[in-house]
């Protein structure tokens, strides 16, 4: 099992996340991340310490396998266990599924790292409208 204790320091850039507003309806992508790198022992940490704590506590991650680096089955992110899952789903390719127990699942595009300002900015807008 990695272990992530601590949050990344401030001098880390921000966290790159739009999250489309939750009507009561059910939404195919619930936002868009723009992680800067495919290292998801990196990025996950950041991700997860900046989703709204209502989603409580994320306890399953499902990644693309062909997109992101090494995988392990689980990590310690922020003394709590998350299960990290690898699936090669043609369906869904630029995404990442966060399951909390009891609170639901979040479905976010992933908007590739080398993707440029310009080119991003209008797919996580699109993506946090629900129109991806």
């Amino acid at each position: 099992m990695t272990t992530a204790l601590q949050p990344p320091p401030p001098s880390h850039p921000l966290l790159r996340l739009r999250l489309a507003p939750h009507e009561g309806m059910p939404q195919p992508i619930d936002g868009a991340w723009w992680p800067r790198s495919y290292d998801l022992l990196a990025e996950l940490p950041r991700l997860l310490a900046g989703l709204p704590r209502a989603w409580g506590h994320i306890t399953s991650v499902t990644v693309n396998g062909a997109a992101w680096s090494a995988v392990p089955g689980r990590m310690l992110v922020f003394n709590q266990v998350v299960r990290l899952r690898r699936t090669v789903a043609a369906s869904a390719p630029h995404t990442i599924v966060l399951l909390a127990p009891g609170r639901g699942r979040w479905d976010l595009l992933v908007v590739p790292p080398d993707t440029t300002e310009e080119a991003a900015e209008p797919l996580m807008t699109a993506a946090a409208s629900g129109h991806a």
